[in-house]
């Protein structure tokens, strides 16, 4: 399935936005592909911030989210951080299971690269 990734940094006026794909439709979601879509919407936001630099790891700490409604339907996940903010959807999944895995997720740390799929 495709969602969109918008992207505003700090101290621009406009935002990017990208299309990312996913193996899974978001109701087959387990931890870990959430977990890597949070992490591909974090590793989107440092490339916009550094164009050309070699990929760094993604570490799940220290930022807050909220999963809410898309006016195209579906919920987004919205993350702000003081170098800007990502907005990763539409995905069609109930709200309340997606924040529920994603603080899993954050509360764990993260998993080893090795453990995620996208």
């Amino acid at each position: 399935m495709t969602y969109t990734i918008d992207i505003w940094l700090r101290g621009t006026d406009y935002a990017t936005t990208h299309e990312r794909t996913v193996a899974l439709v978001p109701a087959a979601w387990t931890d870990v592909d959430v977990e890597g879509v949070l992490k591909d919407m974090l590793r989107a936001l440092d490339r916009e911030r550094n164009p050309g630099a070699d990929e760094r790891d993604v570490f799940l700490r220290g930022f807050s989210w909220i999963v809410t409604p898309s006016k195209h339907g579906g919920v987004v996940i919205a993350i702000e951080m003081q170098v800007g903010a990502v907005i990763g959807g539409p995905f069609e999944i109930d709200p309340k299971t997606l924040d529920e895995m994603i603080g899993r997720v954050m509360g764990r740390g993260g998993m080893k690269k090795e453990e995620w799929r996208m």
